[in-house]
């Protein structure tokens, strides 16, 4: 689904020599008036199965993403497939079988990530609607799920039924199979921010998209994002895509995943119509894309 599982998080029990727990970091932190990191990822690897069937995904992943209120961050995910760019996601999101990491730590605001929470939404790729919901109530599934009253959940999915470009008197009563598919992403969009998370996840939420309309979403979601002042880790394929979109683009390496590299683009301060057409904006495309290509070639390494 879409929309974040309301599951609060707590403190994980240290071990034998750790340092001090999560909670421990950010009472501190709190007390001294500084702002925690969004998302931490300590040494994480993580490895299915065992001995000489044995398969990681990613290995080693170090990185940390601060905060930055009153405006939030834009993280795009690159790299050839197979690297692990949905693996990473998942660890944040708390969902399994990615969840747990086999070795290090991911945290969220110094806290462990234990499972799904509300501070975190995911879209997916494919389309997540419930077939036997219209849009307004899919959209207000999520505020259902908490005990919103009928009367105002309705009034916020209408709202947001607008923000993402859908007429609410054409559209609210609609079905998903009466939708096309970019209909259906702003719905699985609007569901996942009227419950407005901290941490926005997408797994290459455009990626089934006509290039014109992929490109009319990227620049809603700029304005949805900007509005929303959250942190968006966005995995995508599309080189142009997370150039447009990320205040900084990570790119791994395959065969098991690494963070081979981390590269800061100018915001979208234009639309993406207009800003992937000039050359300071394809100068960096072409120089992520040899990168990737690179990436792309070396051979896959043993667990």
């Amino acid at each position: 689904m879409s929309e974040p599982v309301p599951a609060p998080q707590g403190p994980a029990p240290a071990a034998p020599g750790a340092q001090p727990p999560g909670p421990a970091a950010a009472s501190e932190a709190a007390a001294s008036g500084a702002a925690l990191p969004v998302v931490e990822f300590r040494s994480v690897t993580k490895t299915y199965g065992a001995g000489s069937r044995a398969l990681t995904a990613v290995r080693d992943i170090t990185f940390t993403v601060e905060d930055r209120p009153g405006r939030g961050e834009f993280v795009a995910i690159l790299g050839p497939s197979g690297c692990g760019k949905s693996t990473l996601l998942r660890l944040i999101a708390g969902l399994g079988p990615q969840h747990p990491p086999t070795a290090g730590e991911v945290l969220v605001k110094r806290r462990p990530v234990l499972g799904p929470g509300a501070d975190r939404g995911m879209v997916f790729q494919d389309y997540t609607s419930f077939d036997n919901r219209s849009v307004e109530d899919n959209i207000a599934f999520g505020l259902e799920c908490q005990g919103v009253p009928t009367r105002e959940r309705r009034e916020r999915a209408r709202e947001w039924i607008a923000k993402v470009g859908l007429s609410v008197d054409r559209d609210a009563h609609k079905y998903p199979h009466e939708l096309s598919g970019g209909m259906r992403q702003r719905v699985a969009i609007a569901r996942t921010l009227i419950l407005h998370p901290r941490i926005i996840l997408m797994d290459e939420p455009f990626g089934a998209l006509d290039p014109s309309t992929r490109l009319s979403m990227q620049d809603q979601l700029v304005e949805l994002w900007r509005e929303q002042e959250s942190t968006v880790f966005f995995v995508t394929h599309s080189i142009e895509e997370a150039v447009y979109l990320g205040d900084r683009v990570y790119v791994m390496s395959t065969g098991p995943g690494r963070l081979a590299k981390e590269v800061s683009v100018p915001p979208p301060d234009r639309p993406a119509r207009v800003m992937q057409r000039e050359k300071e904006f394809l100068e960096v495309v072409f120089e992520l894309r040899d990168l990737v290509e690179r990436l792309g070639k070396r051979g896959p390494e043993g667990p």
